[in-house]
């Protein structure tokens, strides 16, 4: 284990990333074009994503070179040092390119293989979320996941098209019958708003380590049970189902139908 005034000093960095990646953020947020290319997986990407993981990258390379680094523009440097971080510059460019503040700036740090620490950050709105897996903050105050019962839950996703491609067995019209109201509020923000109480339940059907490494302490110190959808371990399935303990065994009963 890490002494505590080290956990201290990584926690204090991992927010000064986000700082980092949030001033180039906001200024391409401000200019009047954003530019896009699709990368070969399909997926967007804009010289935001590239110049944010570069300026967070130089910043770990001065404080720590002896870290490793995954990131999702640029591949992984020495990941399977003992301290490495996991970090996502923008997650969900859809939305950055809309002009759609549900983004978030995922910084996640690894302690021999597991999570330690998360930061969702959304630099426009100005919310951050932080947690070490035991504990979170919302802006600095202490926040908890909120509970309810299924049928009063508000149910957060990524995109319905996704669970239909990566969950074909799970019975999410079944879920989604049985919430209160079910809403594309995903990618990293989607986790912020179950940390901050704002909703019930996150449903994310596919994710990459720099997507899920950095939630998980935040979740999980917000109070929330996480598991992936078919109650196994997220990081192996690559995909989440978080939220206060019998709202998520509730849901993962519906899944299972």
């Amino acid at each position: 284990m890490l002494p505590p005034s080290q956990v201290d000093e990584l926690r204090r960095f991992a927010a000064h990333l986000a700082d980092v990646a949030g001033e180039v953020v906001r200024a391409a947020w401000a200019r009047p074009g954003i530019e896009v290319e699709t990368k070969a997986d399909g997926s967007p990407v804009t010289v935001a994503d590239r110049e944010a993981e570069r300026a967070m990258r130089a910043a770990i390379a001065r404080a720590f070179p002896a870290h490793g680094v995954v990131g999702e523009e640029f591949g992984a440097e020495r990941a399977d040092a003992e301290l490495c971080w996991v970090l996502d510059p923008i997650d969900g460019t859809k939305s950055f390119v809309s002009r759609v503040p549900l983004f978030a700036i995922l910084v996640g740090l690894r302690f021999r293989g597991e999570p330690l620490l998360g930061v969702i950050d959304q630099p426009v709105l100005r919310e951050r979320a932080e947690g070490d897996g035991r504990t979170a903050t919302l802006n600095g105050k202490p926040t908890r996941v909120a509970d309810a019962p299924l049928a009063e839950a508000v149910v957060v996703t990524t995109d319905a098209e996704n669970i239909r491609r990566h969950h074909p067995a799970a019975d999410w019209a079944g879920l989604a019958a049985g919430c209160g109201f079910v809403r594309t509020w995903g990618d990293g923000y989607g986790h912020l708003m179950l940390a901050a109480g704002r909703a019930h339940l996150m449903a994310d059907p596919v994710m990459n380590p720099w997507d899920l490494v950095p939630v998980l302490p935040v979740l999980r110190g917000a109070g929330a049970t996480v598991t992936s959808w078919d109650g196994g371990d997220p990081v192996a399935a690559g995909n989440v189902l978080a939220a206060a303990p019998a709202l998520h065994a509730a849901a993962l009963r519906r899944l299972r139908g």
